[in-house]
């Protein structure tokens, strides 16, 4: 049987955990370059900001720097005060896991329409769930000369707890979502792009969490329970940051159009401005023909603090008729 606490089996896990955080944080620092002109549109003012928005910005940049911690802490050749650094690294983390639950549970409050009777059990549970991450120091790390920062010790049952909470309400987050739009039994874009994307979210998520939960409760060694917590907030931070991406794409491009006819309205999603010719009479042939035309443009806004719904949800963007007579 493996001694997990052996000097050589410690060694070969700080070199693992070592190795494997420097692939994961290229991976991450690549997604962010990725999707910079996104973040950069709202920096510069193309878009506006709305404060749903404030979650997807400390998800990411906060586990930006968490890894920036991690990787100074890993290569680091001068004597450095780990603890405090190792502090950092584990509350932004955390952080980050319970910021991609927050971006999910906004689509779901705005999918019920900020129905009170969501709102308000969401926001106590999510309010646990941040008691549980912002607990304080849950490792203990100590420089070792020759080898640099090395983690000491876990607290194992606080950081399993933390994680099989943030399982537990993406779950929720996610029964509550698929429920709203089952309800409704649309096929719109919009709503299959929110249910397909919760759903992939919640399964990156879960397995990642689970994986990380089931090494600190095995409790192998200092190194090997917390050697899956970065995956799991980086996974975590991935799907949940490009599922609001995603939306908000979606919603500055998306328009519903609907028919003029009052007896057998037609509903279209597109990507695009569709102009829908309802009815047509002639005015003056001397004069040409003239075509009565009625549009009505429903334009999602982006990602206003209601800006979620879709119009077979409750929905309340914004609606803009047009009355226009364009001759021939």
């Amino acid at each position: 049987m493996v001694d997990w606490t052996s000097p050589h089996a410690l060694d070969i896990q700080a070199d693992a955990f070592q190795k494997l955080n420097h692939a994961l944080a290229g991976l991450y620092f690549w997604e962010l370059l990725t999707s910079l002109d996104f973040d950069w549109a709202f920096l510069s003012g193309k878009k506006k900001l709305h404060w749903p928005m404030i979650p997807y910005f400390l998800n990411r940049y906060l586990l930006l720097f968490a890894l920036i911690g991690i990787l100074i802490a890993l290569d680091t050749t001068q004597e450095i005060n780990c603890q405090s650094l190792y502090i950092f690294n584990q509350l932004a983390g955390n952080a980050a896991v319970g910021l991609a639950s927050i971006n999910l549970a906004l689509r779901t409050m705005a999918l019920w329409g900020h129905s009170l009777y969501i709102v308000v059990p969401l926001v106590l549970v999510i309010l646990g769930h941040w008691t549980l991450i912002l607990q304080g120091v849950l490792l203990k790390a100590a420089w070792v000369d020759g080898t640099g920062c090395v983690i000491t010790h876990t607290n194992n049952t606080i950081l399993a707890a933390t994680f099989i909470y943030s399982m537990c309400l993406d779950l929720v987050v996610l029964l509550l979502s698929g429920s709203k739009l089952i309800r409704h039994r649309t096929n719109s874009q919009l709503t299959t792009l929110l249910f397909k994307d919760g759903l992939i979210y919640f399964i990156v998520a879960f397995v990642s969490n689970l994986i990380a939960t089931i090494f600190m409760c095995l409790n192998l060694s200092s190194i090997m329970s917390v050697i899956f917590n970065v995956p799991a907030a980086i996974a975590s931070t991935i799907v949940a940051c490009r599922a609001v991406r995603r939306l908000s794409n979606w919603a500055s491009t998306g328009v519903h159009v609907y028919s003029g006819s009052r007896s057998a309205p037609y509903i279209r999603s597109n990507r695009g401005p569709t102009i829908t010719t309802t009815r047509s009479k002639p005015d003056n042939l001397e004069h040409g023909v003239h075509i009565q035309m009625e549009t009505v443009t429903e334009m999602v806004s982006d990602l206003t603090p209601r800006g979620y719904e879709d119009s077979a949800v409750e929905s309340d963007f914004k609606d803009y008729v047009e009355h226009k007579s364009v001759p021939l």
